[in-house]
């Protein structure tokens, strides 16, 4: 029997390499297909739409916050790998009953990295977890030296939902992807806030998230004239929020926005 730490302490004990896994996070889905593991993963959310085969192909077990407890139990998995911040508590307490379940929990690019390496031994993947977090450990290095092309460290307001407004701020992996790129959070509020316009100074950015709400064109007329100093962009949300293979992408991503 092997034990495994995850990133919220807990130990878990499997018999040997996992068969049957349910991931009920995105962008850990798309880190498993990464990892190479084929169908070994049997279930995942509907909200995992990379890669594209698996989204169409996979049995989906419901939403990352109101899983279908009997469709995971048909599945008989004998791993299932979770996030603290993704899924709810009482879920996660109830699938354990079904599966040894593994957790992340990831404020910054260190943590991502972590659960990158930790998953893949997890998952007997160990050498491909290497290669990816060699690769986004690069890539983020050679990134750095546009942080220095930013100057005074702008302001950004990063919007993730409307009806009401609600913005991500300190102590979040999107906080983190911010300071990487040189800009400064206008939220200094822990985790996420629903906005008083009146109360925050117009921000040098506004960044509209693709999700979870899908901003689009016509929201940028709305904010501007709230903001009408503000240079206001759609980014892709997937690109500051998502902490598994993706992040092999994000820095030329950045780099990229930054010269808009």
């Amino acid at each position: 029997m092997n034990e495994f730490i995850d990133q919220m302490n807990n130990t878990i004990r499997l018999s040997g390499a996992p068969r049957r896994i349910v991931s009920l996070v995105p962008s850990q889905t798309e880190l498993l297909f990464h990892l190479g593991l084929g169908d070994r993963v049997v279930g995942i959310t509907k909200f995992c739409i990379h890669p594209h085969e698996w989204f169409n192909n996979k049995s989906r077990v419901g939403g990352t916050k109101d899983v279908d407890f009997e469709k995971v139990k048909s599945l008989n998995p004998d791993l299932i790998i979770g996030n603290k911040e993704e899924n709810e508590k009482q879920n996660i307490e109830e699938l354990k009953s079904i599966a040894p379940v593994w957790m992340s929990d990831i404020f910054t690019l260190e943590d991502a990295l972590e659960m990158i390496l930790k998953i893949g031994l997890l998952v007997g993947s160990e050498e491909k977890s290497i290669e990816i977090s060699s690769k986004i450990r690069t890539n983020f290095d050679c990134f750095e030296k546009l942080q220095s092309q930013l100057k005074n460290h702008p302001s950004v307001l990063y919007l993730i939902w409307r009806k009401p407004f609600l913005a991500a701020g300190k102590n979040t992996f999107i906080d983190d992807m911010l300071s990487r790129c040189g800009f400064e959070n206008s939220i200094t509020d822990n985790r996420y806030s629903e906005i008083n316009f009146k109360s925050i100074k117009s921000p040098d950015f506004i960044f509209l998230s693709s999700e979870p709400y899908p901003f689009k064109e016509n929201h940028i007329s709305e904010l501007q004239v709230i903001y009408p100093n503000a240079k206001i962009l759609l980014v892709d949300g997937e690109m500051f929020s998502w902490y598994g293979s993706r992040l092999i992408e994000a820095p030329n991503y950045f780099e990229n926005l930054l010269k808009l």
